[in-house]
Order: C-alpha cells, then sequence, then structure tokens
C-alpha cells in the first residue's frame, strides 16, 4: 500500500504593520487644523452677532443656539478632511480580502480622529479651563442677580457681595419726616440679619421671630407697628421669589450644563462615524485609481 505524503501550506505573513501611521497623523493633523480654523471663525462671527445696545443683535438664545450648530458642524466637517486624508495617503494593501481592506480603512479613520480628538483636547484645553472659570464665575453672577432681583434698586458692588444687605436697609428705612435711631443700629441689623437667614435656610420664620423683627422695626423707624408688620411680611415675600429665582436659575443652568454635555458627546461620536466612512470611501478611491505596475516576475504591485 502506498504512502501518501500531505503537507500544510500555511498562510504568509506580511512584513509590514498593517497601521500607516504616516497617514493616521497626516488626517489627525489636518482635522485638528480644520477644528482650529472653523472655531476662530465662528468666534469672530459669534463677536460680530452681539451687540452691547439693548434690543440689537442677537438674543442669547439664539446666540447659543448658533454655537451649539456651529460646534457639530465643525466636529463633522474636520472628521471628514481627516478621515479622507488618512484614507488616500495610506499604503495600498495587496492580496487582502475587500472586506479586510474595508475594516482596515474604517479603524484608520477612526484612529486618525481618536488622535485629532486628542490633539485639539491638549491645544484648547487651557481655552476650555477658562471658559469653565468664567461660565462659573457668571453663573455666581447670575445667582447673586437673582438673589436680588425683587429689588429695583441693588445695583452697587456691595449689594452683588452681601444680597441680604438690601433687604436689611429696606427694613430699617425709616418712616417719611423722622430720623433713624441710632442706638444700637449695628447690633440689630446684624441680629436681623442672622434672623432672617436663618429662616430663609430652614424654610420657613417663626411667628414669634417676624413678631420680634416688627417691633425691632417700628421701634428704630418711627413707623407704627401695623406698618412694621406689613413691611417685614413685604420683605420676607420679596426675599422667598428671590431665593427661588435663584433656584430657578441654578436648575436652568444646570439643565443646559446637561445638554450641552450630551450634545457634545453625540456630535463627537457622529464624527468619529463621519472619520471611519471618509477614510474608507476615500481608500477605495485611493486603490481604483492607483496604477497597477506589472513586475518581471509577473507580480502586480501598487
Amino acid at each position: 500500500m502506498a504512502m501518501v505524503e500531505t503537507s500544510t501550506v500555511g498562510t504568509l505573513e506580511s512584513p509590514r504593520s498593517a497601521v500607516s501611521w504616516g497617514a493616521i497623523l497626516a488626517g489627525a493633523v489636518v482635522a485638528s487644523a480644520v477644528s482650529l480654523v472653523l472655531v476662530l471663525l465662528g468666534s469672530g462671527l459669534g463677536l460680530a452677532a452681539v451687540s452691547p445696545w439693548s434690543g440689537a443683535g442677537a438674543s442669547v438664545t439664539t446666540f447659543a443656539v448658533s454655537a451649539v450648530i456651529w460646534f457639530v458642524a465643525t466636529q463633522w466637517i474636520a472628521s471628514a478632511f481627516g478621515g479622507y486624508i488618512t484614507g488616500r495617503l495610506r499604503t495600498k494593501w495587496t492580496d487582502l480580502h475587500g472586506d479586510e481592506v474595508f475594516f482596515r480603512d474604517t479603524a484608520h479613520g477612526f484612529i486618525a480622529w481618536c488622535l485629532s480628538t486628542l490633539i485639539v483636547a491638549a491645544v484648547f484645553s487651557s481655552m476650555l479651563a477658562g471658559i469653565v472659570s468664567q461660565g462659573a464665575q457668571s453663573g455666581a453672577v447670575v445667582l447673586a442677580g437673582a438673589a436680588q432681583g425683587a429689588t429695583q434698586g441693588a445695583t452697587q458692588s456691595a449689594n452683588l457681595a452681601d444680597p441680604t444687605d438690601y433687604f436689611i436697609d429696606t427694613l430699617f428705612r425709616p418712616a417719611a419726616g423722622s430720623a433713624p435711631s441710632e442706638a444700637n443700629a449695628a447690633e440689630a441689623r446684624t441680629e436681623a440679619t442672622r434672623i432672617i437667614v436663618t429662616g430663609l435656610a430652614s424654610g420657613e420664620i417663626p411667628a414669634a421671630d417676624k413678631t420680634y423683627l416688627a417691633e425691632m422695626v417700628a421701634s428704630r423707624t418711627g413707623i407704627s407697628p401695623a406698618d412694621a408688620t406689613q413691611r417685614v411680611e413685604a420683605v420676607l415675600a420679596q426675599m422667598e421669589a428671590a431665593k427661588q429665582k435663584a433656584k430657578e436659575a441654578a436648575d436652568a443652568a444646570r439643565k443646559a450644563g446637561l445638554t450641552t454635555a450630551l450634545l457634545t458627546v453625540a456630535a463627537l461620536l457622529v464624527g468619529a462615524f463621519i472619520s471611519s466612512v471618509a477614510a474608507a470611501i476615500a481608500g477605495r478611491q485611493r486603490d481604483e485609481d492607483a496604477p497597477e505596475i506589472v513586475t518581471r516576475r509577473g507580480g502586480i504591485v501598487g
């Protein structure tokens, strides 16, 4: 019986890496540069739309929506440029199945997007930190302004530092034609401030404290006890309304921050998809347009 020898044919492995880092770096640099140009252009257009005059220029809502739309457009356009450059510049792979070529092209586009995102994040890290810091300061100013929204004359910087000063001043305004009592005025104001702040923090001012405040106001302003009681109730109502406005402003800022974060994530994910698709399209065009060179042995290389 004759013996039949069998041999195993192995798959040849190319010594070259499947990752074309040169093309990836080129695509990432292009995407980062396009992002920088579009961000600067958007900043210029945004500043042109803002006017210091009341009633002129774009509103705050319009400006915010336009900024979000411009950021999304910037991300998508830059990703498309970077992915396309990556696909066109990568080396041609031979003896590969079409599905493998498609996967490598999309992977190259995705890697270029990742690298460009890191570059942009590194370049704009200080700028983003400044924006966040400015936003926090603006939020603090908004809350302080909301705390004084029920007042019409509290516009001085001292009132911004301590919004309760205005309400205490309102409590101890003397009656028309009477001189204010200066006896222990500072102690009275301090005590009244503690009573009001403690009551607002707990959510309710006890009736005994209201009565005591009314007596303090009546003794130092020269108005009748009934008028003092009405004044105390009115000032407390104003402060409670200001407190609610501050809560609404904080809640609106929280929702705006959450919406912005979600839109940013969505824009980045779509940008990654666009970069991958653009790289796959450009890679196919590169393979189709590249001339075929026939060697002496009859092999075909790109």
